[in-house]
């Protein structure tokens, strides 16, 4: 064969590889445990397009993006789902976090070592300048503390420090995070990257895809931790702890009533957005996992409204 033709069938049979791989890593099967409810989907899709999130973004130079939106109504003994796009993955920011701490937590409970076991902070994981949350007095990481892994923790689910994630990332292995997402068919929504910049990522690293999920499988893990099941009890009520200690109020926590209680993880970067928990209220008990690929100044208010909105029609299905 002429090397030309060898060298230009190599790389297209790669490239077919590729796309292949990412072709079936991201089809996503909706749980047999969930019933699919059209009427939910359709109320969900009204609140969507009366706040002109239906449509297609600009997201810079990733191209054009939807909305990616599921909702879990509990307030049956059968869990019904319904959402716009929910099947859609799109980056999660701060939002993959979660999946961090589970598998940490996971790690804990098979007796690898304690949350109390002591790490010393090292670069080039120490990327925070300002703190998330200008409210918490807890300093900022700098290279060569020493804390313990539920600090972290606690950092990275509350205050979403990049710094204690990147930590955290380290200890758990971004292999073993991906083999407890794919354990639950959670394909396509793997952890790719450290929050930090590209040239000081980890060998190998370097030139990935960046991080990915999409609302479903957000949606089930909350269901998990909700239902108790994500691993097993221990890891499920220590992640329901934390995501009930999150700081950050300003996304769909703004829509809520004062007295229902919101298990959740926020996230936001550039042209993403969003906001992902368990809403327990009486009767009103849901979940809802909402990536909106936009900027957090236009965002906030749309999801103040969106969130009194499923709120108020899952309040009515309660009924």
């Amino acid at each position: 064969m002429n090397p030309m033709y060898k060298n230009y069938f190599y790389i297209t049979f790669t490239a077919f590889l590729i796309f292949t791989y990412n072709l079936f890593s991201q089809q996503v099967t909706v749980p047999d445990y969930y019933k699919i409810d059209e009427e939910l989907s359709k109320e969900l899709y009204k609140i969507v397009s009366d706040l002109n999130l239906a449509g297609d973004f600009n997201v810079g130079e990733d191209g054009i993006e939807q909305i990616s939106f599921a909702v879990i109504d509990l307030t049956s003994d059968e869990p019904k789902l319904g959402g716009v796009n929910f099947e859609n993955f799109i980056y999660p920011a701060s939002v993959y976090k979660m999946y961090v701490a589970a598998e940490v937590l996971h790690q804990i409970s098979e007796g690898k070592y304690s949350l109390y076991k002591t790490y010393v902070t090292s670069n080039p994981n120490m990327v925070d300048k300002t703190s998330e949350i200008k409210t918490d007095p807890r300093p900022l990481l700098k290279e060569g503390d020493t804390v313990n892994v539920n600090y972290l923790l606690d950092l990275m689910i509350t205050r979403s420090d990049n710094s204690a994630s990147n930590c955290l990332i380290d200890i758990a292995q971004r292999k073993n995070i991906d083999s407890l997402l794919h354990s639950y068919g959670w394909y396509g929504s793997e952890v790719t990257r450290k929050f930090l910049k590209r040239k000081f990522e980890d060998p190998g690293y370097e030139n990935v895809r960046g991080t990915e999920t999409c609302a479903l499988h957000a949606a089930d893990f909350m269901y998990k931790i909700y239902s108790n099941s994500l691993v097993n009890e221990w890891v499920s009520l220590q992640m329901k702890t934390l995501l009930g200690r999150q700081l950050d109020k300003s996304k769909l926590a703004q829509g809520l009533p004062h007295n229902a209680m919101f298990y959740h993880k926020t996230g936001w970067f550039s042209y993403w957005t969003n906001d992902v928990g368990i809403v327990l209220d009486g009767k009103v008990k849901y979940i809802i996992s909402c990536f909106m690929p936009l900027e957090e100044e236009l965002a906030l208010p749309k999801f103040k409204v969106l969130s009194e909105k499923v709120y108020d029609l899952i309040k009515s299905r309660a009924e």
